[in-house]
């Protein structure tokens, strides 16, 4: 892919009543998909889930879920740099009504899958939070949808916020080659807010012959795909925080995020 194919600038790829449409034709990819759906005020919106699961993830506001007989409240947040937020399990071949009564924006991370898991509430009180790395490599790791905490099929999901002049997704590593016990094959989506109106870094480097290459200045709304390659770090302007939203799925047969990291970097305190 080109550096215009795997940056997508905010509003890039925006479709119908979506401000970020990334699926499987559009990314060239098998498996994982992002979408967000902007909602004003008492805004309803009617999503057909097809052949994959999806997590509906406020990142502003809340709403109510009605999928295969269930009604789920989802109370939110202000903001994604306010905290953890609940969320919903949408499983594949069902319809879902997401209605907003004071209006709002969620993510909606989707994969392909084979098995209809049921459709359930994710409290924010049970999101584990995680601190990572040190120093100017510490940031705050919510594994609300990771492979140990939450079942899904294939889906894999997280949200990661790097304080201002911090790196992220360092050491660089990969996820491109199936080796058991050691790496696992994953498509990615970052999906970035930047805190005000600041900027960051993405950096995608090759893990082989004509692999992704990036270097891309991003800001609030921006995705970047990652189908291969060694991705990191990810680098906040000074003074202005960073969040992103990782979306994997892949085609192994076990539900894992096993990574390698770049054989040049050290990882002590870092990762």
């Amino acid at each position: 892919m080109t550096d215009q194919q795997l940056h997508v600038p905010r509003g890039g790829a925006a479709r119908g009543p979506y401000a970020l449409d990334i699926d499987p034709e559009r990314a060239g990819w098998t498996h994982c998909s992002l979408r967000v759906l902007d909602l004003g005020p008492g805004g309803t919106h009617h999503l057909t889930t097809g052949d994959s699961e999806w997590i509906l993830l406020p990142l502003t506001g809340g709403c109510t879920v009605l999928v295969d007989g269930l009604g789920i409240e989802l109370l939110g947040r202000d903001g994604v740099f306010g905290g953890v937020t609940d969320f919903a399990y949408l499983p594949r071949d069902a319809h879902a009504q997401i209605a907003s009564g004071a209006g709002g924006r969620f993510a909606l991370a989707g994969a392909k899958c084979e098995r209809r898991l049921p459709a359930r509430y994710g409290p924010a009180p049970e999101v584990p939070v995680e601190a990572r790395g040190s120093g100017r490599c510490a940031r705050e790791v919510r594994n609300f949808a990771a492979a140990d905490t939450f079942a899904c099929d294939r889906l894999i999901a997280v949200e990661v916020v790097t304080p201002g002049g911090n790196w992220s997704s360092y050491p660089p590593h990969k996820h491109d080659e199936h080796l058991p016990g050691k790496e696992a094959e994953l498509e990615e989506i970052y999906y970035f807010e930047i805190d005000g109106d600041g900027l960051g870094y993405q950096r995608v480097s090759p893990s082989r012959p004509g692999g992704a290459d990036l270097l891309a200045e991003v800001r609030g709304g921006d995705a970047v795909l990652v189908p291969d390659g060694w991705h990191g770090p990810s680098i906040a302007q000074p003074g202005h925080a960073m969040y992103y939203l990782n979306v994997m799925a892949g085609p192994g047969r076990e539900r894992e995020w096993k990574i390698r990291f770049h054989p040049g970097h050290r990882t002590e305190g870092y990762r």
